[in-house]
């Protein structure tokens, strides 16, 4: 599983904002929804289309996430799913880490 979790590190790294999706999820494309509105162009990942999705899913679970899907990385930090992206833009710190992370210029 160790190698999983190397390979999602990978996928992230020198990437802005990563989603890790699933296709058919109605949260998944309200996420990359969220984060496009805001200019932002996320590299999508869509696990149910990928040959080790399902070894993917589980090294997301294994780094902290709830849910296998949406997982949100932000400069190369994982935000998380749903509930902490939608959290973050009610709060009004959604566009700032988007900043930060150089996903955004205005």
């Amino acid at each position: 599983m160790a190698i999983a979790v190397d390979k999602v590190m990978g996928m992230v790294m020198d990437r802005p904002v990563v989603i890790f999706s699933k296709s058919s999820c109605c949260m998944s494309h309200t996420v990359k929804a969220l984060i496009s509105s805001h200019g932002a162009n996320p590299t999508v990942y869509e696990l149910d289309e990928m040959s080790d999705g399902k070894s993917i899913e589980r090294a997301l679970v294994m780094l902290g996430c709830r849910e296998a899907v949406p997982a949100v990385f932000i400069g190369q930090r994982l935000i998380g799913g749903t509930n902490e992206v939608m959290s973050l833009q009610v709060r009004g710190k959604l566009v700032s880490l988007l900043r930060a992370a150089k996903a955004i210029w205005i």
